[in-house]
């Protein structure tokens, strides 16, 4: 048995999940930056409504578009990372044909779901630059604010159908990570000590009792 150890991944490492995409660069500067404009504008209007006693009249109508941009956007690198909510008790369970069948089948819904939203808000864009739609705060265009939404749907539907293709691939689900957790080292047979102490899960190693063949 060789006592050198075994060579391990670069991306395990890292500890990155299997299922991650490469580059997530998108969604995270888009998040960075809607998160520093709406912390700018909610600041200033502070100042403003503190020293003067009046506020800006468009912060609240920025502000809200600028939540409903970060949901998308989050919900789009949840997509990606494949963190959004299930029941562990079904997702987790069973073996790992069941496993991988029941996430492929949840990601192509999803990508199914927002493909259908994609389309439908496209309707919905074009009716508010056909009938000139202006917002109810400060009067700009609405199409302004709704053409984020077949967008941003798009951009879900492309990392929905990724992660569909990346969980038919081999290796996607192994007992190993169901047990131990994404992030835990695989137990190795050969990794055990050469004394024969102990086995690698801690149980005590079977040992030939020698008294026996004393005579």
């Amino acid at each position: 048995m060789s006592s050198t150890p075994p060579e391990t991944d670069g991306a395990a490492d890292s500890g990155a999940h299997p299922d991650e995409p490469r580059s997530l660069c998108i969604e995270d500067w888009l998040t960075v930056i809607i998160m520093a404009a709406l912390a700018l504008i909610t600041f200033a209007n502070v100042l403003v409504r503190y020293f003067t006693n009046s506020s800006f009249a468009w912060t609240e109508e920025i502000s809200v578009f600028l939540m409903i941009l970060l949901a998308l956007v989050a919900g789009s690198a949840a997509v990606a990372r494949n963190l959004h909510i299930r029941i562990e008790f079904f997702a987790d369970s069973g073996s790992s044909a069941r496993r991988r069948k029941l996430a492929r089948f949840g990601s192509l819904m999803m990508a199914l779901l927002f493909a259908l939203i994609a389309v439908l808000s496209v309707r919905v864009v074009w009716d508010d630059f056909r009938y000139e739609e202006t917002s109810p705060g400060i009067g700009v265009p609405q199409w302004w604010y709704s053409i984020w939404l077949p967008i941003v749907s798009a951009l879900i539907t492309l990392r929905a159908l990724g992660l569909y293709i990346r969980q038919g691939k081999p290796g996607a689900f192994t007992d190993e990570l169901v047990e131990n957790g994404p992030h835990a080292p695989s137990l190795r047979v050969d990794a055990a000590p050469q004394g024969g102490d102990s086995l690698p899960w801690g149980g005590p190693a079977a040992k030939k009792d020698h008294s026996k063949e004393i005579t």
